[in-house]
């Protein structure tokens, strides 16, 4: 039995599908969260990630967590640090006191305990927690995730259909990576990994690392469209305009650390990462095509 938190997002709904029928356990927050999921074969409990006994019980009885709480963009109601350092926190006690054999953790690349980001610096410090847990425990950073129908393919066809696109340094590096495959590594992530390490951290990314305007070129050129004329702008605008997004509203669409996230420059190789997992990568136009061709999004 799998534990999957924050199942019903994009990746958490793949992997349930991936395991199959009467191995998962989905946790989700809300009703409405777990009405989402009423169309998959899984256990699916509604429970507060912050009830050490609620997590606990829940636990009980799973091999592995797969830990795909995360934001990149704090609200009036949920921190950083309360969606990444203290669900972990009490996902490690839970876990231990479970008996559950691995904690499969879904990050971020360039989660730094010194980043000045605040997202990634709070991405770091519950990767640590996590590493010094008593469970055993690998991490997965990634990058940008593309799959069908989600937000991330979804602006990325829009951007892809304009006759001028204006982003926030155009040049900042970009490595996406496919859903799919995202899947298949935490898939292989709770297969029985004997020796490894209790504490594993793994960078992995798609095959191609290129500008966020070729990405943008390049999907057009995928989907048979002219695609935009783009025009770049300093990050200090956007961080200018976030500033006051967050001082005049209670959940801005724009934050700081949520641009600096987006501004992280992604290129990294990911041989040692697909060579742990015996993984390949979907190549990027295959991955763009079905993204944005054979399932647009709407």
């Amino acid at each position: 039995m799998i534990l999957i938190t924050g199942a019903n997002g994009h990746i958490g709904r793949r992997l349930i599908d991936a395991l199959g029928s009467g191995s998962v356990r989905a946790l989700v927050r809300s009703p409405n969260a777990a009405e989402s999921l009423s169309d998959k074969d899984a256990d699916v409990r509604i429970v507060d990630y912050l009830d050490a006994d609620a997590v606990t019980r829940a636990a009980e009885g799973c091999s592995h967590v797969v830990h795909l709480v995360g934001i990149i963009r704090e609200s009036a109601s949920t921190t950083f640090v309360t969606a990444h350092e203290t669900t972990t926190r009490v996902l490690t006690g839970a876990a231990a006191a479970a008996g559950v054999r691995r904690i499969v953790y879904l990050s971020i690349l360039g989660a730094e305990e010194t980043s000045a980001n605040a997202c990634l610096a709070s991405k770091a410090r519950a990767e640590r927690l996590l590493a010094d847990g008593e469970v055993a425990s690998l991490v997965l950073r990634v990058p940008m995730v593309l799959g069908e129908g989600d937000h991330a393919s979804r602006a990325l066809f829009h951007r892809a259909r304009r006759r001028l696109d204006v982003q926030f340094r155009a040049g900042s590096y970009e490595q996406p990576i496919y859903a799919g495959d995202v899947v298949d590594a935490l898939m292989r992530s709770v297969a029985s990994h004997d020796g490894y390490p209790a504490a594993v951290t793994l960078d992995l990314a798609g095959p191609e690392s290129l500008t966020r305007a070729a990405l943008t070129r390049r999907a057009a050129r995928v989907m048979g469209v002219r695609g935009p004329w783009t025009v770049s702008l300093p990050v200090s605008v956007g961080m200018m305009a976030a500033t006051l997004l967050e001082r005049f509203s209670d959940n801005p669409p724009l934050t700081r650390a949520m641009l600096g996230v987006l501004d992280h420059d992604d290129r990294i190789d990911p041989a040692a990462a697909l060579t742990a997992l015996s993984l390949s990568l979907t190549p990027l136009d295959q991955a763009l095509h079905r993204c944005l061709v054979e399932y647009p999004p709407v």
